[in-house]
C-alpha cells in the first residue's frame, strides 16, 4: 500500500495536462485512482475490502438498464418484476465519457429526478444525469470547470437534478416513441442518447417507479 500512492503521484506528473489542473481536479484524480487501486488488490487477493455497495432490499423498486442485451428490467431487491425486451438506446452506443451532441446513452447509477407526462415522446422520466462520477471524470480532464462540479456535486448530495447545462450535456431519460415509427424503434437505437421504450411500456413502466427510483444504466 506504500508504494501506491507514489506510484500515482508519478502518472499523475506524466499527464499532458497536469499543469492545467486544479487543487480540486488532482485530489478528485488521486481519489479516483487510489479507490481503483485498492478495488484491483481485492479482485487479486492481496488486500481485505469491504464491500462499498449498499445492500439491496427487497421491496424497493429499482430499474436495470442492459444495454449489452438491450433490455430494461423493473428490480423488486434482486427479484425480477418485468422486463422490457428490445430497448433503443443513443444512435451512437454508450458511453461512460458522454459529452453534449454526441447521441450516446451516459453508464452509470442515476435516479429518476422528474416526470413528464405529456411530450413528443408519450412520457418523459428525467434521470439525474450527469452524476457525480462523470462530473469527477471529466473535471480531471478539463470538460467542465471547477463551478460546474461544484454545482454537480452538491446537487448530488442533496438527491436533486443536476445542472442539464454542461458540456456533459443533460435531459436524458427514459421514454417512449410517441408517433415515431415502431418498425425503426424494432430496428434501430435511435435516440439521442435517451433510453425509449414503446408508448405501452412506458405506461405500464409507470405504476412502479417514482421520483428517486434507482436507476443503473450498464
Amino acid at each position: 500500500m506504500s508504494r501506491i500512492f507514489p506510484g500515482l503521484i508519478l502518472i499523475l506528473l506524466k499527464r499532458k495536462n497536469f499543469r492545467c489542473l486544479t487543487p480540486v481536479a488532482v485530489a478528485v484524480w488521486i481519489r479516483h485512482s487510489l479507490a481503483a487501486s485498492l478495488k484491483l488488490l481485492a479482485f487479486c487477493g492481496m488486500l481485505a475490502v469491504a464491500s462499498s455497495g449498499t445492500p439491496v432490499l427487497a421491496g424497493e423498486i429499482r430499474v436495470f438498464i442492459d444495454t449489452k442485451s438491450d433490455s430494461l428490467s423493473v428490480m423488486d431487491g434482486d427479484k425480477v418484476v418485468r422486463t422490457y425486451k428490445n430497448i433503443a438506446i443513443g444512435r451512437y452506443g454508450k458511453t461512460y465519457f458522454k459529452v453534449r451532441g454526441d447521441n450516446k446513452t451516459p453508464l452509470g447509477h442515476f435516479r429518476i429526478g422528474w416526470k413528464n407526462k405529456n411530450t413528443r415522446y408519450h412520457r418523459f422520466l428525467g434521470l439525474t444525469y450527469p452524476d457525480l462520477p462523470a462530473a469527477d471524470r471529466a473535471l480531471v480532464d478539463g470538460r467542465i470547470d471547477e463551478s460546474q462540479w461544484q454545482a454537480i456535486r452538491k446537487a448530488s448530495a442533496a438527491g436533486e437534478v443536476p445542472l442539464q447545462n454542461t458540456p456533459l450535456g443533460g435531459m436524458i431519460g427514459i421514454h417512449g416513441i410517441g408517433a415515431g415509427d415502431r418498425a425503426v424503434h424494432r430496428e434501430f437505437n435511435w435516440t439521442n442518447g435517451c433510453v425509449a421504450l414503446t408508448n405501452e411500456e412506458i405506461d405500464e413502466l409507470l405504476q412502479w417507479v417514482k421520483i428517486g427510483t434507482p436507476v443503473e444504466i450498464r
